[in-house]
């Protein structure tokens, strides 16, 4: 069990705010903040002078306002306070979850993405990742791989901001998986090595964004945005194989607007409107979850059934297990200081107090083949210490022994190949992921490898095989063969008309021939060749080669 952490960001008045002479209303001190309604005079007794100020309380109350304030919150402090945890939840294999919520132009975006001179969260948290890694992999700590996807929710439709533009971008649908909850359908996936690949993606996705200028902000996100990195990490613990698989949302919300303070129509007006339906229900989703969790902690109160409006909107359907399930969750809440914003400002306030109550159920993500080895451990432990028991008695003769006996060998054995499968399964993922030439892109049903070297590809004549193999062609003399040639070929293959040493790829500066031996059986696009053939590449050049009956393409 743990509660969503809530932090709120106060920024400064901007240009719109001064020109209107608006004045300052929030006042921070520790971890509490403070609103005045300056509508209600001073020196008033009473209730009216309760109700001229209030006072919230929150895990992180950060003053961004003046950069020369002694307690001035900058970008990095916000990240060494949440950021890190958010770290450390994912080295630990929990999910988490990052989202900034409040009204138009208060700071969410800046929080989050921030700007070329100063980043924010979400490039922190990314680059953070891969330092954390960087140093467990110079130890040879663990195995990492490092996924990464980023949506938009425009119009309550989702859109994959990654996808290439030749693709369909509009009305992605969201599914719900018995055991991992709610997910976008055919949304693309990619694979990183580091900061830099993040970086690129990051920067190609926030160009597909949408935005537009309004009354209130002249670069307003017009959608909500969710950057997601799921992380997996392996490694072996006391002899004990372990395998995490962490989710990490990183969550910009477009913000809450008023018609009338935007000044918005047509197509803006129906964008605020979507986007305002959705705060909505998310604010309706903290209620119900805040009241469900105050009645799990006061024995006495009467339990009632409390519905959950997650499916009531997009946004809250797909942040569903990271509000009230398994996630370790931050809010953050950006106000404006402004007295003209004085009720949105409230508003964000108390909804972030009420988001306190929250309780979420974060548990470790583990694998579930790694879950059966450490269980048939454990099984294995009870089975030798019941058998140690009754050696002691004088029964290991009888049945009751022999089949604890048999069992624990069973276990024994199942707990090997488990343990042998999951080690090779983790070799061949790393020895693939440290081939820098080739890059693979999960999108939509499909995936798609990159490739700078040219390559082949295996083409099986069995119908039923659904095995794909990719070989690399190598600077050099690539050599292909049967398991039984004299010399260790580097791709062997099984065919009936291969000879024992087959053919010779040769790439040299980029060019490939294929050169048959002995008359070995060879053909390029059907036609059988015996000399040497150059095989051309390029974007738009494949060829079909047939090498003893084994069917390959080749291409760049």
């Amino acid at each position: 069990m743990a509660s969503v952490k809530v932090a709120v960001r106060v920024r400064p008045l901007n240009r719109r705010e001064k020109d209107l002479d608006a004045k300052f209303i929030i006042l921070m001190e520790g971890k509490k903040t403070t609103i005045t309604n300056l509508k209600i005079p001073e020196g008033i007794s009473g209730d009216s002078a309760r109700e001229r100020t209030k006072t919230f309380t929150y895990d992180y109350s950060y003053y961004s306002v003046d950069s020369k304030d002694h307690n001035y919150a900058s970008q990095e402090m916000v990240f060494n306070d949440l950021g890190s945890d958010v770290l450390r939840s994912a080295f630990e294999g929990y999910n988490a979850c990052v989202f900034a919520y409040g009204q138009t132009g208060s700071g969410k975006s800046y929080t989050m993405m921030g700007n070329s001179d100063d980043v924010g969260l979400i490039p922190r948290i990314c680059e953070g990742l891969f330092n954390r890694i960087a140093g467990k992999r110079r130890w040879d700590e663990a195995s990492f791989r490092t996924e990464v996807s980023y949506l938009e929710i425009y119009n309550e439709r989702v859109r994959d901001l990654l996808r290439r533009k030749t693709s369909k971008t509009y009305n992605l649908r969201v599914r719900e998986h018995p055991k991992e909850g709610p997910y976008v359908e055919d949304l693309s996936k990619h694979l990183v090595q580091n900061y830099s690949d993040v970086e690129d993606l990051m920067e190609a996705g926030n160009l597909n964004r949408t935005t537009a200028a309004t009354g209130m902000n002249d670069a307003s996100s017009r959608s909500h945005a969710i950057f997601t990195i799921n992380f997996t990490q392996a490694k072996f613990d006391a002899e004990m194989p372990c395998e995490t698989v962490s989710k990490i949302h990183l969550v910009d919300l477009a913000g809450s607007e008023r018609a009338d303070a935007t000044g918005a129509t047509g197509v803006r007006l129906k964008e605020g409107g979507n986007i305002n339906k959705s705060l909505v229900t998310l604010g309706n989703v903290i209620s119900a979850l805040a009241d469900m969790s105050q009645d799990a902690t006061s024995p006495h109160a009467k339990k009632k059934h409390l519905f959950v409006p997650y499916r009531d909107s997009v946004l809250t359907w797909l942040l569903k297990d990271s509000l009230g399930g398994n996630s370790k969750t931050i809010m953050i809440a950006t106000i404006s200081p402004a007295d003209i914003n004085y009720g949105e400002t409230l508003s964000t306030l108390r909804y972030a107090n009420r988001a306190k109550n929250i309780i979420n159920k974060p548990t470790i993500n583990e694998d579930a083949n790694v879950k059966l080895i450490r269980e048939l451990r454990a099984e294995i432990a009870r089975l030798k210490a019941l058998l140690a028991q009754g050696n002691q008695i004088a029964l290991l003769d009888s049945p009751t022994a022999l089949s604890m006996e048999e069992k624990l060998h069973q276990n024994e054995a199942r707990v090997e190949e488990l343990t042998k499968e999951w080690t090779n399964k983790w070799k061949e993922t790393q020895n693939i992921l440290k081939e820098q030439t080739l890059a693979l892109r999960k999108e939509g049903i499909g995936v798609i490898l990159d490739s700078e070297l040219p390559h082949l590809i295996g083409i099986d004549d069995d119908l039923l095989s659904t095995g794909i193999i990719l070989y690399h062609l190598k600077e050099g003399r690539t050599y292909v063969g049967r398991e039984d040639a004299e010399t260790e070929q580097d791709i062997v293959l099984h065919g009936l008309d291969l000879e024992s040493e087959h053919c010779i790829f040769e790439h040299v500066d980029g060019i490939v021939n294929l050169i048959p031996l002995n008359g070995a059986q060879c053909s390029v696009n059907g036609m059988q060749i015996k000399e040497p053939a150059k095989l051309n590449q390029g974007t738009d050049t494949e060829h079909t080669t047939d090498i003893g009956g084994e069917g390959f393409a080749i291409f760049r």
